[in-house]
């Protein structure tokens, strides 16, 4: 089953053909890359953007399109966007999204909760229904966002000592198998600067095979792994801190860590859930004056709970189901996680 349907997706399809220079605004995860690099790759024309900032699209990305005078906007697995950014850019819009649905003027919207308000389909799964290419792109993006696709049988028959096609929790798959590793060395090579993961990403664009990273057979892979080998000691030196820090009689499991760090709370917060799934975890990175933090819950709805935890609180956050990002200001960190565990609460 596809989350959008034939006649959307040829939609889709009809403007990617249309574009002669499309600019491309996509999210700084797995999900998101690779979701451009299907489209990318199927029409060999363009530029893409991370949006390693705030998941919103706003007035300040205006530049970007005017400066590449590009002929069409596609924003791709990015949460939110401002109607002021639609109406300054002056061009085709085409929003292809799986989040909360969002309702603006003069876009093009794509979305599979307009048709089901609680199916799960990373946007990576909707370009792959698009383009119907780089199988291993698209499985990538999905596992990244905890989500098993329809074209798995598919993937495991192709590249069959990537997944057991048994498996078939998400978890399993992204921290106890060579997709998983695969997931993890894509997403790693998206951390840093803005410039050091747009690197990775034109790199990418010229990576056929996931043979290609994995084993090393390019140079373009050995760019990948060498990458993703130095990003890994980072993670690896946090998590291990991490797990230090557990105690299993604790509900939540909430650690905290300093800016001169990369950003891994969504790395983190994964990987901890999957490990300690009884538990309610709270990944939070100081920087400029703030908590930025991953939550995570296996059996707890948390969008509601995060809502009414950052009343009175100066902050936002939002996202999936069990998987929450958050931002207060430090000071105000305390106060927000008593809010938080408060309203689990009352759950309860």
């Amino acid at each position: 089953m596809k989350g959008l349907t034939e006649k959307e997706l040829q939609d889709i399809r009809d403007e990617l053909s249309t574009s002669k220079r499309p600019i491309f605004l996509f999210d700084d995860d797995a999900d998101g890359v690779t979701s451009f690099l299907l489209l990318y790759r199927f029409i060999k024309e363009g530029k893409g953007v991370i949006i390693k900032s705030r998941p919103l699209i706003d007035t300040k990305f205006v530049k970007s399109v005017i400066d590449y005078d590009a002929d069409k906007v596609f924003i791709l697995d990015i949460a939110t966007m401002e109607q002021d950014f639609v109406d300054q850019v002056k061009r085709p819009v085409v929003w292809i999204d799986h989040h909360g649905v969002q309702d603006l003027q003069k876009v093009k919207y794509f979305n599979p909760r307009v048709h089901v308000s609680d199916v799960v389909y990373p946007t990576s799964n909707l370009c792959y229904d698009v383009v119907e290419d780089d199988l291993w792109l698209a499985m990538c993006g999905c596992i990244g966002d905890w989500m098993i696709p329809h074209f798995k049988d598919e993937f495991c028959e192709k590249y069959p000592d990537l997944m057991d096609p048994a498996i078939t929790h998400p978890g399993e798959v992204l921290f106890d198998t060579e997709l998983g590793k695969l997931v993890r060395i894509l997403g790693f090579n998206l951390k840093g600067s803005t410039r050091d993961a747009m690197k990775s990403v034109k790199v990418l664009t010229r990576v056929n095979s996931p043979y290609e990273i994995l084993r090393q057979e390019s140079p373009q892979g050995k760019f990948i792994f060498k990458r993703y080998e130095q990003v890994n000691k980072e993670y690896s030196a946090l998590l291990a801190d991490v797990k230090k820090q557990v105690k299993e009689e604790d509900k939540f499991l909430v650690y905290r860590y300093q800016e001169d760090k990369m950003s891994f709370t969504s790395d983190l917060s994964n990987e901890l859930l999957y490990r300690y799934p009884e538990k309610i975890i709270i990944i939070a990175r100081e920087k400029s004056g703030e908590m930025r933090m991953s939550l995570r819950s296996s059996k707890l709805i948390i969008p509601p709970l995060l809502e009414k935890a950052l009343v009175g609180i100066e902050g936002y956050g939002g996202g999936h189901e069990h998987a929450c990002g958050c931002c207060v200001k430090k000071e105000q960190f305390d106060e927000f996680l008593s809010h938080f565990e408060q309203e689990i609460e009352k759950e309860e």
